[in-house]
């Protein structure tokens, strides 16, 4: 797997075809899916500890592009397939979770991931996919938030996304999603009138776009898919919020004299070296190399020796994240090391 886009392709696609083959034929496939994205990718982040070659950020990599497109338009289907065998496939109640957890974690982990990424590329086409993915998970509003607001003002007071000393997940999910809806609406609209040329506010689209979604579930699917897309729409969206809570948690930027916030640096994200699970959510655990460079492809993205690192695995940190007193306990004493107090 020496192309740099391959161990991605890997990672990311396997889990299509177990997810998609789950909900369509059942049984032993559906806990192959769901073994694959909790204990198999655990067990293969311990087992590999492969370094891979000194990222070059100047490569150009039109199959990373390739790939995004390719996730993003598989995870419409895969939806669709996963919303009609949850509300229609007459399930055994333990195969019925099983897929419910499997697809829930993929639009979670990956999807969204992919979304993200692809919010960044500047071709239009990709743009519009990423936008379209966040939308069928009833967040497209995020789409705005991160790139108008996250990346502005990550790691401060000013930014909903950032998780604070102390503060557990439940209070941070629940600012953290009304407040980047509103800061991404008032980002939006203040770029159309600084523009000064007219034009629909995009949470028109995301907000009319998600209802189309879910009408469409209903229609199809009846009471039971508008059931079953609320619900993997709440558990990817929670999937998200908990990556951005331990993403930045703790992590502050210095004010400067002149009232502006110091720059983003890598000291700024907490970022995770483990190889299996970097592969399946395209990178995302080098968090700090993002930040720094919001448009390199995620096969591109560096580590930074000075940028804190999380203690296990982004997923791990993640699941132990909703036991608020467990994370302050294993995360506060990380914290105080890395900025050099008593822990």
């Amino acid at each position: 797997m020496n192309h740099p886009v391959r161990a991605y392709a890997f990672a990311t696609l396997t889990p299509v075809v177990l997810i998609a083959v789950g909900a369509v034929a059942g049984g032993a496939w559906v806990w192959a899916a769901f073994l694959y994205m909790t204990l198999f990718t655990f067990g293969m982040d311990q087992l590999i500890r492969a370094m891979d070659p000194p990222a070059d950020p100047t490569r150009e990599l039109p199959a990373a592009d390739g790939l995004s497109a390719l996730l993003a338009i598989l995870h419409f289907v895969l939806l669709a397939l996963v919303i009609r065998a949850l509300a229609t496939g007459g399930l055994h109640p333990a195969n019925w979770f099983a897929l419910f957890a499997a697809a829930g974690l993929f639009f979670g982990q990956v999807s969204n991931s992919n979304a993200h990424e692809l919010i960044h590329r500047t071709r239009r086409p990709l743009f519009e996919l990423g936008k379209w993915v966040y939308i069928s998970l009833l967040f497209g509003h995020h789409t705005s938030a991160h790139t108008k607001v996250h990346h502005r003002y990550a790691a401060s007071r000013q930014d909903p996304n950032s998780a604070r000393e102390n503060e557990g997940f439940y209070a941070f999910s629940r600012r953290a999603w009304l407040g980047s809806f509103v800061e991404g609406y008032r980002a939006e609209k203040a770029d159309l009138a600084r523009r000064g040329t007219g034009g629909i506010n995009p949470y028109v689209t995301y907000c009319a776009g998600a209802l189309a979604f879910v009408a469409a579930s209903a229609i199809v699917w009846g009471w039971a898919g508008l059931g079953a897309h609320l619900l993997l729409s709440w558990y990817a969206t929670t999937q998200l919020l908990l990556s951005d809570y331990v993403q930045h948690y703790g992590l502050t930027r210095a004010t400067r004299d002149n009232g502006k916030l110091e720059p983003v640096g890598p000291q700024h994200s907490w970022n995770a070296g483990h190889w299996f699970s970097r592969h399946l959510m395209l990178n995302a655990p080098r968090h700090s190399d993002h930040h720094a460079h919001p448009s390199r492809p995620y096969p591109a993205l560096a580590t930074h020796d000075d940028a804190p690192t999380l203690p296990s695995t982004l997923p791990a940190m993640a699941a132990l994240a909703l036991f608020p007193k467990l994370w302050r306990r294993v995360m506060n004493p990380v914290l105080a090391r890395y900025k050099g107090r008593p822990a």
